[in-house]
C-alpha cells in the first residue's frame, strides 16, 4: 500500500466518516478541526438511500435509530398561530422505509466515537498553506507547526480553506442559489412535543421544532437575499442582518430572533452550491460540501457525504494507494450521484420559499384543503419522488 498517510481537513460528518473508512482499509488518517471539539447540537438531518447502506456497513445503524430525533409531525401556521394543515412527521421530510432523521451533532459524535481511539485529531487548528512536490503535501498550520502528508483531503465544507489553497478562490466555484438561511437554538416557550411549525410570508419562511433528544427547540429561517456582503465569522453582523430581513413579521418571530443573542450554536450562511470540474489536483482531494454542496435545500448533504467518503476510501484501497487511479475512480463512481442530488436544491427551495403574495395565498389555500383530500399521503410521496430517486442514484461496490 502507498500513499498511507492522510491529512484531513475538517472534523464534520465527511471527515469522520473518511478517517474511519481510511482507517478500515489500513491507512493512518490525520483530522485537522478549526473547532476545539467536535461540534454539538445543530439541525436535524436525514439518511436515506444509498447512506444508509453506508452507515449499516459502519456497525451504527442501531446507534443511529436510537438517537432518532422522532418528530411526530408538522403543522403549517398562520400568523396568529392556527393550523391551517397537518401530517405525519415522515411524510413532510420525504423520508420512507428505513431513512433516519438524527441531529447533525449526534451523527457527528457516533462517527467520532469510532475513530477516537485510532486516529489522531488535531482540534483548534486548521490548514494555512500546502506545498504539493509531488512526493508528498507539505502543510503548515495555523498553530506554526508544519508536517509532510502523502496525501490531503478537504473536508471542510461550503468556505473551504483547503479548496481555496489547492484550486483557487471560493468565487471560481460557489452560486448562490438567491436565499440564506439561518438556524440556533431557543426555548421551547410553546411546548411543542416532537413537533415542528412553519410560517410562510412573501420570500420569508420561518420555521420551530422540537426532537425527542433536545428538551429545547430549533429555530430555522430561510429567505429570499441579493448576494450580501458580510464577515463569516462576524456572527453579531450576521444576526442584524437576520434581524432587519425579518422585520415586522408576525406569528413567533419577534420571540424567535430575541433568543437568537444567547444561542450557543448560532449558523447563517447563504444557500449555495459548488460546482467544479474536478475535485482532485495532484495529491489533494475534495469530499462532501467542499467539492459538491447541494445546500440544504437538497435535503442531501448528510448523505453526499457519508457515500463520498465510503467511495473514496475504497477507491484508494482498491488502488493500493496510487492516488491518481484511487481519486480518478472516486470521482467517476460518485459525480453522477453528486449531481443527481445538487439538481434538487434550485426547486426545493422555491417551494420552501414563495416569492409573492399570490403564492403565498394560494399555497396556504391549498394546505387549508388539503385535509379533505383522500390519499393525501400518496400525494405527498408523488412529490417526494425525485429526493429518493437522487437519493440512490449510485450502486456502492464492495470494497
Amino acid at each position: 500500500m502507498r500513499n498511507t498517510s492522510v491529512l484531513i481537513s475538517g472534523a464534520g460528518i465527511a471527515g469522520t466518516a473518511l478517517a474511519y473508512w481510511l482507517r478500515r482499509h489500513g491507512f493512518t488518517p490525520t483530522v485537522v478541526e478549526r473547532a476545539p471539539a467536535i461540534r454539538q447540537g445543530g439541525y436535524k438531518i436525514d439518511i436515506r438511500g444509498a447512506a444508509l447502506d453506508v452507515v449499516t456497513r459502519m456497525g451504527v445503524m442501531d446507534e443511529i435509530r436510537r438517537e432518532r430525533t422522532d418528530v411526530q409531525g408538522a403543522s403549517i401556521v398562520k400568523a396568529n398561530g392556527e393550523r391551517l394543515a397537518s401530517m405525519g412527521g415522515d411524510t413532510f421530510g420525504g423520508r420512507e422505509g428505513e431513512d433516519a432523521e438524527i441531529l447533525r451533532g449526534d451523527l457527528n459524535r457516533i462517527l467520532y466515537d469510532l475513530t477516537e481511539s485510532e486516529v489522531e485529531y488535531l482540534f483548534d487548528d486548521s490548514i494555512v498553506s500546502l506545498t504539493d512536490d509531488g512526493d508528498g503535501v507539505r502543510v503548515t498550520f495555523e498553530s506554526g507547526g508544519t508536517r509532510t502528508f502523502d496525501l490531503v483531503v478537504g473536508a471542510d465544507g461550503l468556505h473551504s480553506a483547503t479548496r481555496a489553497l489547492a484550486f483557487g478562490p471560493e468565487s471560481r466555484y460557489v452560486r448562490d442559489l438567491g436565499y440564506h438561511i439561518s438556524i440556533f437554538s431557543v426555548p421551547n416557550h410553546l411546548e411543542l412535543d416532537r413537533w415542528e411549525l412553519t410560517y410562510v410570508s412573501p420570500g420569508r419562511t420561518a420555521l420551530m421544532y422540537s426532537t425527542a433528544k433536545d428538551t429545547g427547540a430549533k429555530a430555522m429561517f430561510l429567505f429570499a437575499t441579493g448576494p450580501l456582503d458580510y464577515d463569516h465569522r462576524d456572527r453579531e453582523q450576521q444576526q442584524k442582518l437576520l434581524a432587519d430581513a425579518y422585520a415586522g413579521e408576525g406569528w413567533e418571530i419577534p420571540r424567535l430572533l430575541d433568543g437568537m443573542a444567547d444561542a450557543p450554536d448560532f449558523y447563517f450562511d447563504s444557500l449555495s452550491q459548488v460546482h467544479m470540474d474536478r475535485w482532485s489536483k495532484g495529491r489533494v482531494a475534495l469530499i462532501g460540501d467542499a467539492a459538491h454542496c447541494a445546500s440544504p435545500a437538497s435535503g442531501q448533504g448528510t448523505s453526499l457525504a457519508l457515500v463520498g467518503a465510503y467511495v473514496l476510501a475504497g477507491e484508494l484501497a482498491a488502488a493500493g494507494g496510487d492516488h491518481e487511479a484511487g481519486f480518478g475512480g472516486y470521482e467517476q463512481a460518485t459525480r453522477h450521484f453528486a449531481e443527481q442530488n445538487q439538481n434538487l436544491g434550485p426547486g426545493n427551495i422555491k417551494h420552501m420559499v414563495l416569492r409573492s403574495r399570490a403564492q403565498v395565498w394560494f399555497q396556504m389555500k391549498m394546505l387549508s384543503l388539503m385535509k379533505y383530500l383522500p390519499g393525501k399521503e400518496r400525494m405527498m410521496a408523488k412529490v417526494m419522488e425525485p429526493l429518493q430517486k437522487a437519493a440512490r442514484a449510485i450502486t456502492l461496490k464492495d470494497y
